[in-house]
């Protein structure tokens, strides 16, 4: 790295150290309006800083979401209303944006995927839809939550796989294939499976209209997918801009998301949001575990079993977000999928770097002198 690009992000570290001392100073005197300020300015900075460090660049995105969800928790007044309109009523836009831009990344190639691999993809959908709903269901009855913040961790376990699971996969050095087939077919599914799993696991905790579901998932999902799909073979690469500015709008919706469903749920959170976030923390590695030694039992290459794990670990936080907000229960179904999608891209992409170091192979990744070598493993 150049020696003033080195100097410029040494800076910002600088920086965010200063805005952590405001911080605790000012949360010391009880002045709170302006310590939140300066913490959401301590996690900006600090994301800026980590794109300059090879191993904590992959989360410099969820440290700025943090930033932006600190904002939301000190000062929730300003991401609930502007008016007389509600802000909410921007998820459903958002997402349907989001899933039209995954849409337009996919090929009818990554459908015929599933004649090359069936095994790899039946086990993959199956093992994320059996997985996670169960282990949402255990985590909602053992932790006693209220009913509707129950029934949001249920919801996000039931959800299909997340984009960011295709990502961390290819981190990994799993197999980018089969990530983007289970990823594409269990959001295919979601429409059925999604409405009928959080009807017989979630129905105990909150009334689920089943028809009403599977059409909030279909407008959410399916019908902006297969736009993006017609898109990609109509006119994908005519518009250039349009498809470097796809990927940066969708970070930006999921962080916009995020932050109103933390200011419309902060009371809850207050609350809960210790337990919750151990809760969805568990969740989420439980999936990584159970998806990674379910394939093992099974037979599958090391790499098949990575893929697998990221997988199942890693759900549409989103999707889960929009239907809680359809459900009327965006400040209490919908902190669970808040909070599951930063501790997910954290504990993700700890995982992928691990793996990343630790090829299939058997080798191992190592850095001297900022080169690559690759050592194998005797």
């Amino acid at each position: 790295m150049p020696a003033a690009k080195k100097t410029i992000y040494n800076i910002f570290y600088a920086i965010s150290c200063t805005c952590l001392l405001v911080f605790v100073f000012t949360t010391i005197n009880k002045n709170h309006d302006v310590a939140g300020w300066f913490l959401a300015f301590f996690f900006a900075t600090l994301a800026i800083a980590f794109r300059g460090n090879h191993f904590l660049k992959g989360l410099s995105y969820t440290v700025m979401i943090v930033s932006v969800v600190s904002i939301a928790m000190y000062h929730p007044q300003y991401f609930t209303t502007i008016g007389d309109f509600k802000l909410s009523a921007l998820i459903i836009p958002l997402l349907q944006i989001i899933m039209f831009g995954m849409g337009t990344e996919l090929s009818l190639k990554d459908f015929a995927n599933v004649l090359k691999m069936p095994k790899g993809i039946i086990i993959g959908v199956a093992c994320h839809y059996i997985i996670m709903p169960l282990v949402g269901f255990a985590i909602a009855k053992a932790f006693n939550f209220p009913a509707e913040i129950a029934a949001g961790i249920i919801l996000i376990g039931c959800c299909p796989s997340g984009l960011a699971s295709n990502v961390m996969c290819y981190l990994a050095k799993g197999n980018l294939a089969l990530s983007v087939s289970v990823t594409t077919i269990s959001t295919m599914f979601a429409p059925f499976l999604t409405p009928l799993l959080m009807q017989l696991l979630g129905g105990s905790f909150v009334e689920v209209h089943f028809w009403d579901m599977v059409w909030d998932i279909t407008k959410i999902v399916i019908i902006p997918v297969v736009a993006g799909l017609a898109f990609h073979y109509l006119v994908h690469g005519k518009f250039q801009w349009l498809d470097k500015a796809m990927p940066l709008v969708s970070m930006a919706g999921i962080a916009f998301i995020l932050t109103i469903i933390t200011a419309a749920g902060r009371d809850n959170l207050v609350k809960v949001g210790a337990l919750l976030l151990i809760a969805t923390f568990i969740h989420n590695l439980a999936g990584y575990f159970l998806g990674y030694w379910s394939a093992r039992v099974l037979k599958f290459q090391e790499k098949d079993c990575r893929t697998i794990a990221l997988e199942v670990g890693m759900q549409n936080a989103g999707l889960a977000s929009g239907l809680a907000l359809a459900m009327g229960k965006l400040a209490t179904a919908g902190l669970a999928p808040a909070i599951f999608g930063p501790v997910m891209n954290v504990t993700g992409s700890t995982l992928a770097s691990w793996w990343h170091n630790h090829p299939p192979d058997g080798s191992t990744v190592s850095r001297t002198n900022n080169k690559k070598e690759v050592i194998t493993i005797k």
